[in-house]
């Protein structure tokens, strides 16, 4: 495994780690936040989607600079 590929499964371990943890934690955080109110815990889900979709574009852009 050279250095480039063994970078690039480092951050996909440390991608999948967060967002899994962040995934796990989501819906105690939701109910949480929904005692507050609804539409707080739907905009939580939502940045939660898109952050991780965010994420994974910049990712691959950053991938398609170096040429990998």
């Amino acid at each position: 495994m050279d250095r480039d590929t063994k970078n690039a499964a480092i951050a996909a371990a440390v991608i999948l780690l967060v967002f899994g943890l962040a995934a796990y934690f989501l819906p105690a955080i939701m109910l949480a936040a929904g005692k507050v109110s609804t539409v707080l815990a739907a905009v939580i889900a939502v940045v939660f989607m898109v952050g991780l979709f965010v994420v994974l574009w910049l990712r691959g852009r950053s991938q398609r600079k170096k040429g990998l």
